[in-house]
């Protein structure tokens, strides 16, 4: 590690390491178990969050997003404090949270909104700086939609057609077209919530999109190694199957 990583390590280190209650200090860290603090030091803050396939912004939105779909509301602030600092706006963490009560569950969202209130309250963000909840909405594709709701009812509309009826209404007729996270920012958060909750079935469909959505695959790949740390081994290994079959599908058409 060098000089700059290690400024940009420490510089982490402090934000993450600096709410009270959230996340043990490096003192209290090395009293417990030594080898997790170094390798939080070295291998995480030094190297994962330096690795340049991602940006320090979209490291954050993806760490965000496992924290919240893995329920975890007390280590989210100072990572809310950190994605503040990296470029994540106010607004855009209000769409996220929102957005993953769909997607992770709302007693997840709420929880994240009660980590977050407190953190907003000290930077004195208030809901005159985020989204409404009437927008102007983003375009719609009708024949991309058309042609999965209509999927969606002849595979499910007899199992669940309440389910059926707000995927469409409320997910891809308005969540989805929000323009408070961007499309490909959206994406990114729907597949990072579908790794770190182990939900590889859900994964093709959303990882096909974000890509249609301008996430290249080599970002896609360091999603997987930034959610192997906050998620956990075993569902990035779940995912890496799914991850190769859409890359490998898309790589064929292009050279058809």
């Amino acid at each position: 590690m060098d000089n700059k990583q290690r400024a940009l390590a420490a510089a982490t280190a402090a934000v993450l390491c600096g709410s009270a209650g959230a996340a043990p200090d490096a003192g209290a860290l090395r009293q417990v178990a030594p080898a997790l603090a170094h390798y939080n030091e070295h291998l995480l803050l030094g190297e994962v969050w330096q690795r340049p396939e991602l940006s320090p912004r979209e490291r954050s939105i993806v760490t965000l997003a496992a924290l919240i779909a893995k329920n975890q509301p007390q280590q989210l602030p100072p990572y809310l404090e950190q994605a503040l600092d990296n470029g994540v706006k106010p607004g855009e963490i209000a769409e996220i949270i929102t957005h993953l009560a769909f997607y992770s569950g709302w007693p997840n969202a709420m929880t994240a909104v009660q980590a977050a209130q407190p953190v907003f309250a000290a930077r004195h963000i208030d809901s005159a700086q985020l989204p409404s909840a009437e927008v102007a909405l983003l375009a719609l594709d009708e024949q991309a939609e058309a042609a999965r709701a209509s999927m969606v009812q002849q595979n499910f509309g007899e199992v669940a057609p309440g389910v059926v009826q707000y995927t469409t209404e409320a997910l891809f007729r308005q969540l989805w077209l929000r323009p408070g996270l961007a499309p490909r920012d959206r994406s990114m958060v729907t597949v990072s919530a579908l790794v770190a909750s182990g939900q590889a079935a859900q994964i093709g469909y959303h990882l096909d999109r974000a890509m249609d959505n301008g996430l290249q695959q080599a970002q896609a790949s360091e999603m997987l190694t930034q959610l192997a740390f906050y998620a956990g081994w075993p569902p990035v290994f779940s995912a890496m199957p799914v991850f190769k079959e859409v890359f490998t599908k898309r790589t064929t058409e292009r050279k058809e």
